[in-house]
């Protein structure tokens, strides 16, 4: 039982499978927070259907990429390539929980479960296969992987409809991927080459690499600090003065480490970025769900 919960983990990517729902979930409060109620049943309907649907996404990347996993060293351990899972129980394993996710979300409302079967099919049967193609994988990754702001505070009404709010929230998520996705497209490159993946930004660690990722992060700065512009119908920002404190000091630290990157082009300084990367989105999310305006 220990192995299996083990080889699971690894199948639904775990770590990446919590850190998509926190993102949803954290929205889908914000939500909630905008119409004045929270339903904590439809949070727990959330977080468990995302998870689900998180998990699918990845286990059906896994059965794709069983071969290429074999490759790499920080993935052959996995439980298809290490032959601890067949293809045939990842499939089933991976069927079940897309479909009971789906059918979680789309309990929530309709919006909601379509665009979480549209994130797995962006992610496992879009992205997936592009990474040995073209660095243009990780603009389409970006989609997929910023769907779960959008999920969540869809997720918080009965009738959701679209807004410059949820917008805003899937631009941070999305403009946020690209230093992230670089970062470990850069610590990792050596072993995605053995696999035939190509993304960097110029499929370099060189200079281009390193200014678009630079680039990339100067940009998210404005764009974090959107929800500070935005005026709703009610005349204010919904992003507070906090936030934005928040926002500018992380953004500028996370700015720092491109820079640092940029100098010395090594490993070293593309671990840090990617470090920083993991804790800007939770802290600057968490931020806006505490200094979110709702009047």
């Amino acid at each position: 039982m220990r192995n299996f919960i083990s080889d699971f983990n690894k199948l639904i990517k775990l770590r990446l499978t919590l850190t998509v729902v926190f993102s949803a979930s954290v929205c889908f409060l914000m939500g909630s927070r905008f119409q004045g109620d929270i339903n904590w049943i439809n949070w727990i309907i959330l977080t468990l259907g995302g998870f689900l649907v998180t998990g699918a996404a990845n286990g059906f990347n896994e059965i794709i990429e069983k071969d290429l996993d074999k490759l790499m060293r920080r993935t052959m351990d996995r439980p298809i390539p290490s032959g601890k899972m067949t293809t045939g129980q990842a499939l089933v394993l991976s069927l079940i929980m897309g479909i009971s996710g789906t059918y979680l979300l789309v309990s929530l409302n309709f919006p909601t479960g379509v665009l979480a079967v549209f994130s797995i099919f962006l992610y496992a049967f879009v992205y997936t296969p592009m990474k040995r193609k073209s660095p243009i994988a990780v603009f389409i990754g970006a989609f997929p992987g910023a769907f779960p702001p959008l999920i969540g505070y869809f997720a918080a009404f009965n009738q959701p409809q679209i807004s410059w709010i949820p917008v805003i929230l899937f631009l941070i998520q999305f403009v946020w991927q690209f230093p992230h996705f670089w970062a470990i497209a850069w610590v990792l490159d050596e072993d995605y080459k053995r696999a035939g993946f190509r993304l960097l930004p110029s499929t370099k660690q060189d200079k281009a690499s390193a200014m678009i990722t630079l680039l990339s992060t100067i940009i998210l700065i404005p764009v974090s600090l959107m929800p500070t512009v935005y005026l709703m119908p009610s005349g204010r920002a919904f992003g507070g003065s906090i936030y934005a404190i928040v926002v500018i000091l992380a953004g500028l630290y996370f700015v720092w480490q491109a820079i640092q990157l940029y100098n010395k082009r090594d490993v070293a300084s593309a671990k840090k970025l990617m470090y920083t990367s993991f804790i800007y989105l939770p802290v600057m999310q968490l931020a806006l769900l505490f200094d979110f305006i709702v009047k």
